[in-house]
């Protein structure tokens, strides 16, 4: 597809709800559009890469790729979760090539330079000829590991790649008041509480999917039968994230009526509430009483993501039936919704199709979500 007027005016996306279009096709099936909206939006916010329970204990080392970026996930002998560039500063070599516990060093498998889990250059063998492992030329201080700028909140690791994004603390604010009832420690399931779907779709589909309860009727009718499209509400606070809220959860209960522990200290919204928010660009969260999730979109390609899912509960000592039974449930509802995300993205390729429109009632999350993009192409256009 041709770079045309379509692909720059984006007037329409930030009008009202009420009149406003969509993103137009080209953000979901042009290369070009890919590349600009990658720095745009992807870079220059807080985007999220992983969990914190993936690398639990100190030593602990996974590699991921995030939009062509080398980078290694890595708790350090300190406890403190960072994010460098997996890339050795020497020749640029990749250090981890699979998940793995550092047990001495970081050592590249190219010329042996050595790294602390801090990311400090710790050794340099032979660097000034054989048996030399120093020179004046190589300032060890000065040649540590290129860490990302990261941090850490409901155990989702965001990043800022480009690195000039407003604090998280600063740019989350609402979101961070909003849910300080869950600033405390959020357990991992563990192995069966974590999933990943591949889904063949543009990522931002996703999102707007997972934005709106306008479609539970029609796609969740299973989940639809005990949290109606009724007792949900839109989220649309500050255009930093958005989503809905139901105003009658109902706890997961096994066999024996069993249920997981609450939550300390929640109010008492709480007892029948819950809250699912997309945190702009591309994680999506879920808050209830008894049990979290945080699902970590990882754009692949212009047309694949995949879903990386993650349960979270109140204490180590959940039931493994349980735990089992409520991955199983979520699991059959986030697959519900594959077809969906898939089939709009094969219909972007419809060239008449001006971005669609917006129910002004059940689909103010999801325009919240397309404006904002919309807006941050347009500020990294202008240069601001």
């Amino acid at each position: 597809m041709a770079k045309d007027q379509t692909f720059d005016d984006l007037s329409a996306v930030r009008r009202p709800v009420e009149t406003a279009n969509g993103l137009p096709n080209a953000h979901y099936i042009d290369p070009a559009m890919w590349d600009e909206e990658k720095h745009a939006v992807l870079f220059a916010n807080w985007a999220g890469l992983a969990v914190a329970s993936e690398v639990p204990e100190p030593g602990d080392a996974k590699p991921i790729e995030f939009l062509g970026i080398p980078l290694l996930l890595l708790r350090g002998r300190d406890g403190v979760v960072r994010v460098f560039e997996n890339i050795c500063r020497h020749r640029g070599m990749i250090l981890v090539s699979e998940p793995k516990k550092i047990e001495g060093a970081i050592r590249c498998p190219y010329h042996s330079w050595c790294y602390g889990t801090d990311g400090r250059l710790v050794s340099t063998p032979h660097v000034g000829g054989p048996g030399h492992n120093t020179h004046e030329a190589i300032v060890r201080e000065n040649l540590g590991l290129n860490e990302v700028r990261s941090h850490i909140w409901f155990d989702t690791v965001f990043i800022n790649i480009d690195g000039k994004a407003d604090p998280f603390e600063v740019v989350h604010a609402d979101l961070l008041e909003r849910w300080k009832e869950f600033g405390q420690p959020l357990i991992h399931g563990g192995a069966d509480s974590t999933f990943t779907l591949e889904v063949k779709t543009n990522w931002k589909l996703a999102v707007e999917n997972y934005c709106e309860s306008y479609h539970l009727p029609w796609v969740h009718p299973g989940l639809n039968s005990y949290s109606r499209l009724e007792d949900h509400y839109n989220i649309t606070e500050l255009g930093l994230y958005s989503g809905q809220g139901s105003t009658l959860y109902r706890q997961i209960k096994g066999d024996d009526g069993a249920v997981f522990p609450d939550f300390a200290g929640l109010s008492s919204f709480w007892n029948e509430g819950a809250e699912y928010v997309a945190v702009y660009p591309n994680v999506l969260l879920g808050a209830q009483r008894d049990h979290c999730f945080a699902i970590i979109l990882q754009p692949n390609t212009i047309d694949s993501t995949s879903e990386h899912i993650h349960l979270y509960y109140s204490t180590k000592t959940t039931s493994d039936t349980l735990r089992a039974k409520n991955s199983a449930q979520w699991k059959v509802v986030f697959q519900e919704d594959v077809f969906v995300v898939e089939g709009m993205q094969k219909g972007r390729h419809a060239p008449n199709f001006d971005g669609g429109r917006f129910s002004p009632a059940m689909d103010s999350p999801t325009h919240c979500f397309h404006e904002w993009v919309a807006r941050k192409i347009e500020a990294h256009r202008e240069g601001t």
